[in-house]
């Protein structure tokens, strides 16, 4: 198989070098090649990564985290890899564990593999308390949503087989790795966690995706927010309906059994009116999910379709 590791960089200087090596290390075993997504960068990160032998795609300004990733799954894909993996370039994943994170694919046990910090309790990294908290809210979340149990669903250490990869379809700039996992999950892909030591702080500088994890936990939301909204309509705005249609419903409940008991409906004739408004706009937003169900119908076909575009515009290279 041939493999293609990407590796999405935004002034990684004093990391990048090593984590290629690290990459290229297994090229005795394996057919494998770095690409190094350049995402605006002001230092030396791309000049190293030439230094060390990966290919370079570099962005004229930075873009995000995501838009990198999608601008690295581009350029696996041209190469005609069979397998792709994604590994960030701070140093907190080790390279040496290349082998094992695609060992599910290549034994076609999965389809897209990701690495999990939290499912073997004594792998567990040291992290600041808020980090581990936002990091098991959010695949509480992602497994909720998924309807499958998931321990890790922000870990950038991740390998995809072709089909997987040409599958993925996303739209957030921001980040990849939840938005990622939900919409593969929706198409039946394959998906296995491989628990696996990660260093939990980086031991060169800060974050380049978020300042702090609020921030990346709000912008994360979002992303995921439209996403259940596109794959699952009926349930997004069928859990917005419910308070309105069930508060309608009760004021009418009282409102008629007012006229039982007092023989008038005055004079609280507001709260028919009001039961009426509310169980009309709750109505109305759930007729807006019945029609999102037909629309994400004709996503889905569309999305079919691309992946066969994709087939024709990056084919397999034949070696």
């Amino acid at each position: 198989m041939k493999i293609a590791v990407i590796i999405p960089a935004f002034n990684e200087e004093p990391t990048i070098g090593a984590v290629i090596e690290g990459c290229l290390a297994h090229r005795d075993q394996l057919d494998l090649m770095v690409v190094v997504v350049d995402d605006g960068c002001t230092d030396r990160t791309a000049e190293i990564a030439r230094e060390k032998g990966a290919q370079v795609v570099s962005h004229s300004e930075n873009m995000g985290v995501g838009q990198t990733f999608q601008t690295g799954l581009v350029a696996a894909l041209r190469s005609g890899a069979d397998v792709i993996v994604n590994i960030d370039a701070d140093g907190q994943f080790d390279p040496a564990d290349i082998p094992t994170l695609i060992e599910p694919l290549v034994q076609d046990r999965a389809d897209f593999a990701t690495a999990s910090r939290f499912k073997d309790p004594a792998l567990v990294p040291e992290m600041p308390g808020v980090k581990l908290w936002g990091n098991r809210m959010m695949s509480r979340i992602i497994s909720g949503i998924a309807g499958r149990r998931f321990h890790d669903v922000s870990c950038g250490f991740r390998a995809y087989t072709r089909d997987a990869a040409l599958q993925l379809n996303l739209w957030g700039s921001f980040t990849y790795t939840q938005e990622s996992i939900l919409d593969l999950a929706i198409k039946g892909v394959r998906i296995e966690e491989i628990p696996l030591r990660v260093e939990g702080v980086r031991e060169h500088g800060e974050s380049k995706v978020a300042p702090n994890v609020w921030q990346y936990g709000w912008r994360a939301m979002k992303i995921i927010l439209h996403t259940y909204r596109d794959y699952w309509p009926l349930y997004f705005f069928g859990w917005i309906a419910l308070p309105f249609m069930g508060l309608g419903g009760v004021l009418m409940i009282l409102f008629f059994l007012h006229r039982l008991i007092v023989g008038s409906f005055s004079p609280h004739i507001w709260m028919g009116f009001t039961a009426a408004g509310l169980i009309g706009m709750g109505t109305l937003i759930l007729v807006t999910g019945i029609v999102g169900e037909m629309l994400k119908r004709i996503r889905l076909n569309q999305e079919r379709m691309m992946v066969y575009h994709k087939k024709a515009e990056y084919p397999r290279c034949e070696t």
